[in-house]
């Protein structure tokens, strides 16, 4: 067997994640620049043990190896550590539970803004964010937006990765219908759309209340017609112009699409696609490697191909990336540890090969780790290295707070473009109840 093996060879080869990343192979070959930092000093608690709560796995590697490296740490530190996995759905609701009763998991990994919405139950973690920052190349534009609290230098999560959510389609099924990609103009993707359903492989977008796909789809038909849910100042200016644009866009769009969507949550395109009911939808790369890997679906596999997210009349592709953020909650009896397990696990050893395993599932936040040879293998895949480049975020373009994790976590947008779609509102009335909504939010906020 060569040194130098690649995931893709281990993979060839029968390996589980967990087995390639202990044979040392990613090191052995890293790219990864390290500059020569001190850490920081603190001292774990005597008989310290940690739980942590973190979203379930779309790819088997991510597991795999992320569990290796929880007990790596044990090894080393004598820290135990449960590291428990659960539904995409449910983890905004258990971090709820968790803050409201001060009790439960150590360290939670939540979904992008959701420090903010926590915020005063966390403790500091800008003393891991400044040793990383310093011997990593820097923290990514995305990670410093989700991991620092607003208007601040003051780090509140430590953002692990982030998946994008770019288009995924069938090259032979568009190019049947007369085009070699998507249209970046908005009538130009409507009339691929509308091709795409007389041709019996239809679109297909999640408009239902999930976590990635839902308000991954509600953001880019926001932010690509430049509406936004604050101004910078932070005032509500989701009732504008350009949202109601966006809606009526979205009344047109929505026919095109496979029966079904507003029920859908963040697998149902994966299965529609899979199962070739769909020939065009978004996600991220987790679908592409479950079709390249099983025989049966390896040629619809190679029929595939990624591209960034339509621009429409945005200045750039209006996509940003669902990240894995870590917070710190105040009751945990052990805080120097679970800061000292969270600075381990983003630590090159143990970051390098799970990044790698994760087959560009996750990118990094720190740009050092643009160097992984998960960037330099196949190229469908590097699409997502620059995911956490991205200057959109969820909240754009305001101040992330309480208030824009409540919207995100209770669907506004998403709900405001399901109930357009469906015909159960007008885009007035749906965008006048969204800032209704969100206003509300926003008053709590301030009584608070």
């Amino acid at each position: 067997m060569r040194n130098d093996i690649t995931r893709r060879d281990a993979l060839a080869l029968g390996l589980s994640a967990a087995t390639f990343a202990a044979t040392g192979a990613a090191a052995q070959t890293s790219n990864i620049k390290a500059a020569d930092v001190a850490a920081p000093k603190r001292e774990i608690e005597k008989g310290a043990s940690l739980r942590m709560l973190r979203p379930v796995r779309f790819v088997q590697a991510d597991e795999d190896v992320f569990r290796a490296n929880a007990a790596k740490f044990t090894k080393e530190t004598g820290v135990e550590v449960k590291v428990d996995f659960v539904g995409w759905e449910d983890i905004n609701q258990q971090t709820a539970v968790t803050s409201n009763s001060g009790a439960g998991p150590d360290i939670i990994i939540g979904f992008s803004d959701a420090p903010h919405i926590y915020v005063d139950k966390l403790i500091e973690l800008t003393d891991v964010a400044d040793y990383l920052g310093k011997k990593y190349g820097g923290w990514q534009t995305l990670a410093k937006t989700y991991g620092k609290k607003a208007k601040s230098d003051t780090w509140i999560g430590l953002p692990f990765g982030a998946t994008a959510g770019p288009l995924i389609y069938r090259k032979s099924i568009l190019k049947s219908v007369g085009f070699d990609k998507a249209p970046e103009d908005a009538a130009g993707f409507l009339d691929l759309c509308k091709k795409l359903q007389q041709a019996g492989k239809p679109a297909g977008f999640a408009l239902g209340n999930a976590v990635g796909d839902g308000n991954g789809f509600a953001d880019w038909m926001m932010w690509a017609h430049n509406a936004a849910l604050l101004d910078e100042e932070g005032n509500v200016t989701i009732n504008s112009k350009e949202t109601i644009a966006a809606l009526n866009f979205v009344k047109q769009l929505y026919p095109t699409f496979i029966a079904g969507t507003p029920s859908w949550n963040d697998v149902s395109n994966n299965r529609a696609y899979s199962s070739q009911e769909i020939a065009l939808t978004a996600n991220g790369v987790s679908l592409y490697f479950s079709l390249k890997n099983d025989p049966a679906t390896a040629a619809l596999a190679e029929d595939s191909e990624h591209q960034l997210l339509p621009k429409f009349f945005a200045p750039a592709p209006p996509m940003s990336g669902l990240t894995l953020n870590a917070m710190v909650f105040k009751h945990s009896p052990c805080p120097n540890a679970a800061k000292a397990f969270l600075q381990f696990m983003l630590e090159k050893e143990q970051y390098e090969p799970w990044l790698n395993a994760n087959s560009g599932y996750w990118s990094q936040p720190l740009a050092a780790y643009a160097d992984a040879a998960v960037w330099s293998g196949d190229p469908k895949v590097a699409i997502f290295k620059n995911t956490m480049n991205n200057g959109y975020y969820a909240g754009y373009k305001g101040p992330i707070s309480t208030a824009t994790g409540a919207v995100r976590a209770d669907y506004v947008t998403v709900q405001m473009f399901a109930s357009v779609a469906t015909g159960a509102a007008t885009p007035e009335a749906a965008a006048a109840e969204a800032e209704q909504r969100c206003k509300r939010y926003f008053r709590r906020q301030r009584k608070d």
